[in-house]
């Protein structure tokens, strides 16, 4: 309910009213008010530190059948999105590596420890975080500074899929399945694909920046069963003191993101490619002769249809797509873990980066009751990047609903 009054006021400019809203869902989408009610979602318990203790990752593969791949960041304590990205992809970890080495340069700091599932896409971000931590604290030598998450453990990014497909996804859905139910797409076909890649990831990445603005920049509602702060998630993730709250951050230099950049990162490798640079020049010249008209929810499948009939009537298409094949076969490569680490030592609950993976130490706690008394802040032996005083925090999947009894699809 808040996130579509949320979404007209952004992106319409208009206030609704809550009974407003919740008359026309009662009205026109009861399917939805019966789903949330049913709140089928079960709890599961997942504790971290401060801001910037854990970064968690994860991918969604709910759209590869249209040929869509998505990737997300998420800071848990805060609940910010870091990053929320499409693309044809999400296997690479050069990809899903530069996702990572992105933020972190907007950023300026990393995280205590990053977080996923096993799997090899992810091999990069760990080693990453590993060898940027370890340039900060040499004491980090010999540990791995990365949480291998099991199965159904990486509970922050399910929730944050679990909105997104309540939220964003069924609009986009339903548009996406009238073209391939209207024979327009079919993403077996090498043509239909690379022409619907190039128009729709670019505005979907666009839909997705919106959504990601939204959530980052709303408040979330109260919820007395958390200890989480409340607020608006950038502003804790930005202000973390002024939540009763301390911020982990790393600060690395430029230097040491380069260097990662240049050892990981191959900017020429294929996968960064959004369709081979002939036939994106050639979809950008039909593109022109059409007059460059706005891509929308409602002109998109139109645009892709002309643009996909001026290719047909080239001479040069067989040539393209010889190209297209000669890159496609180029996916996913291999990248290999740093060698002699050992994971950081696993507690019941805690799952961040403090104490060395091991939680708070007795002058975390007496650090803690004077910030938390709004006594002034008495120096430490300790130091303030690895051993900030913390305040634990408790998640469970049942975030997302938190106590509305409506729902709602961010419909496009």
């Amino acid at each position: 309910m808040r996130d579509m009054i949320s979404l007209m006021f952004h992106e319409h400019n208009m206030s609704v009213s809550r009974s407003v809203m919740q008359e026309y869902f009662i009205t026109y989408e009861p399917q939805l008010v019966r789903q949330r009610k049913a709140n089928r979602l079960q709890r599961r318990r997942f504790w971290a530190a401060g801001v910037n203790d854990i970064w968690a990752v994860d991918q969604h593969d709910k759209w590869l059948r249209f040929g869509l791949a998505l990737h997300t960041g998420i800071e848990p304590f805060s609940g910010r999105i870091l990053w929320m990205k499409v693309w044809h992809s999400n296997r690479n970890p050069q990809l899903i590596l530069s996702y990572y080495m992105e933020t972190v340069e907007n950023f300026g700091f990393i995280p205590m420890v990053t977080q996923s599932d096993p799997g090899t896409e992810n091999f990069g971000i760990a080693n990453a975080q590993t060898m940027l931590r370890q340039v900060n604290d040499p004491s980090l030598q010999g540990f791995v500074q990365h949480r291998w998450m099991r199965t159904k453990k990486n509970i922050m990014p399910e929730i944050a899929w679990s909105q997104l497909r309540r939220r964003f996804a069924p609009g986009f859905e339903g548009l996406l399945n009238e073209g391939v139910d209207s024979d327009w797409y079919d993403p077996d076909n090498t043509l239909q694909l690379m022409v619907f890649r190039w128009l729709f990831i670019p505005w979907l990445q666009q839909e997705l920046d919106n959504y990601q603005a939204r959530i980052n920049n709303t408040r979330k509602r109260r919820d007395k069963k958390k200890v989480l702060p409340h607020g608006i998630p950038e502003l804790i993730h930005t202000c973390a003191a002024d939540y009763g709250a301390l911020d982990f951050k790393v600060t690395v230099n430029r230097g040491a993101i380069d260097h990662v950049r240049q050892l990981y990162i191959n900017p020429n490798h294929a996968v960064f490619e959004l369709v081979s640079p002939p036939l994106s020049a050639f979809m950008e010249l039909c593109y022109n002769e059409l007059g460059r008209p706005p891509v929308e929810r409602e002109t998109i499948w139109t645009i892709y249809r002309s643009i996909l009939e001026l290719i047909r009537q080239c001479e040069e298409v067989p040539a393209i797509l010889m190209v297209i094949d000669a890159n496609d076969t180029v996916e996913n490569g291999e990248m290999a873990l740093l060698e002699g680490l050992r994971n950081l030592p696993e507690t019941d609950y805690y799952m961040g980066g403090v104490g060395n993976g091991m939680g708070l130490q007795p002058e975390h706690l007496t650090a803690l009751d004077a910030f938390e008394a709004d006594e002034p802040h008495v120096d430490g032996n300790y130091n303030e990047i690895d051993a900030e005083p913390l305040l634990f925090a408790e998640f469970s999947d049942a975030e997302d609903d938190e106590h509305d009894e409506h729902g709602l699809d961010d419909r496009p």
